[in-house]
């Protein structure tokens, strides 16, 4: 009794047909698909960007928002976009007259004479030691909140730390300038350690390194004192001129920066506007964001 057998299975030749018209088909999904995901890729690269811009520039915003009136200034930036303020922790008001219900008493702050402590109208104040105080902050040239000597407004509290509903500070020798009393009888509270702050975009602009990514890096500096005059910071970053030739802190905010621009315009003496441009290049890849910060001059 016979037995037919039947082969089964590919030959040579079949399997190398379906390999070629295989990579066929793979070749052309890879032409559709190619496209849509270097879009994908293009896209998160410009969002993470954005994101990086974007954050350091909010920064900025809430630091500037909180600025002593008047102490924001750019004259003394040099070839380097920066800008520099004076960030409050707090506030409140001055005694300017006794209470004289019976018996006179208080303790006012006289101005044009010299004087060492006053009393707050109001709550007390969660002071301390390190704390500064700026009194009567109304010169729009931005110099005056930064000096201790008889033209600024600027004194070292010397009181105790914790509530207090009186300030002692420093020094007494010096008296306020009459043209620091206002009828609002505001003073600002300027965190000691912190003391002024400067934002810069430090290192070469308009150019970019060799894996085409921006060369300079926006950074924050604080923690250097205070200068009557405003002092530059560094052309590059790690830089031992201005601000980087004495003690500061200082962070990245962002970088690989290829394009920077403050500016800060002064329209009327009760108000300013800072208007900062920053572009961030990396890969070749750049993205721009332009922001405008209302300030607040009035003391």
């Amino acid at each position: 009794m016979s037995q037919n057998r039947i082969a089964a299975g590919f030959t040579l030749i079949e399997m190398i047909i379906v390999i070629v018209i295989t990579g066929i088909i793979g070749s052309m999904v890879a032409v559709f698909l190619s496209a849509p995901i270097k879009q994908y890729m293009d896209v998160s690269h410009r969002a993470e960007l954005t994101d990086i811009a974007d954050t350091a520039l909010r920064r900025l915003t809430r630091d500037i928002r909180t600025a002593v009136p008047n102490s924001v200034r750019i004259v003394g930036c040099g070839s380097t976009p920066c800008i520099e303020f004076l960030p409050t922790r707090t506030g409140g008001r001055y005694r300017a007259v006794q209470n004289c219900m019976g018996v006179c008493s208080g303790n006012v702050l006289t101005f044009g004479a010299t004087v060492s402590s006053f009393d707050i109208m109001g709550s007390a104040i969660n002071f301390v030691a390190s704390d500064y105080i700026v009194i009567g902050s109304t010169q729009s040239n931005g110099n005056p909140p930064y000096d201790t000597s008889a033209a600024g407004i600027l004194r070292a509290y010397t009181g105790a730390a914790g509530p207090q509903t009186t300030v002692i500070f420093s020094p007494s020798a010096t008296a306020l300038p009459v043209w620091a009393e206002l009828s609002s009888q505001r003073f600002d509270v300027v965190d000691g350690v912190q003391q002024a702050v400067t934002y810069a975009c430090v290192g070469t602009l308009g150019a970019l390194d060799g894996n085409q990514n921006g060369r300079a890096r926006l950074m924050r500096y604080w923690g250097y004192g205070f200068n009557a005059s405003q002092v530059a910071p560094p052309t590059v970053v790690g830089g031992a001129t201005g601000i980087g030739a004495v003690g500061h802190s200082e962070a990245v905010l962002a970088d690989k920066v290829s394009g920077c621009n403050i500016i800060y315009d002064v329209p009327s003496q009760r108000a300013g506007l800072v208007a900062i441009s920053l572009t961030l290049t990396d890969g070749g890849e750049s993205v721009s964001l332009y922001h405008e910060v209302h300030v607040n001059n009035s003391p």
